[in-house]
């Protein structure tokens, strides 16, 4: 019973503060060449730094396993996905970068 209370305590604030995150037609700007560049900026640190933690993480995967053979496949999987989410932020990087 209380948890379906919370619930619906939740659910009222959820929906009373949907409209608080409405927001208008922003105007339309273009970009100067000075924001050009700090896009591209921007996604040079991006990549450069998503790369130095790739290679960090492939890095502790490879010595895990070889400290212990028997968990590598769970250590191979837990990378795997590492991998994926520091691959996902160069690419948020790159679709702000090309947004703006």
């Amino acid at each position: 019973m209380k948890n379906s209370k919370l619930f619906m305590l939740f659910l009222v604030l959820f929906v009373f503060a949907m409209p608080s995150f409405a927001q208008g037609a922003a105007p339309a700007t273009d970009m100067k060449p000075i924001g050009v560049g700090m896009a591209a900026l921007a996604m040079a640190i991006a990549s450069g730094l998503c790369g130095l933690a790739q290679a960090n993480a492939v890095k502790g995967a490879a010595e895990g396993i070889a400290r212990n053979p028997g968990a590598g496949a769970a250590i191979r999987g837990i990378a795997l996905l590492t991998l994926f989410l520091i691959e996902s932020m160069a690419l948020y990087t790159f679709v702000i970068v090309i947004i703006k």
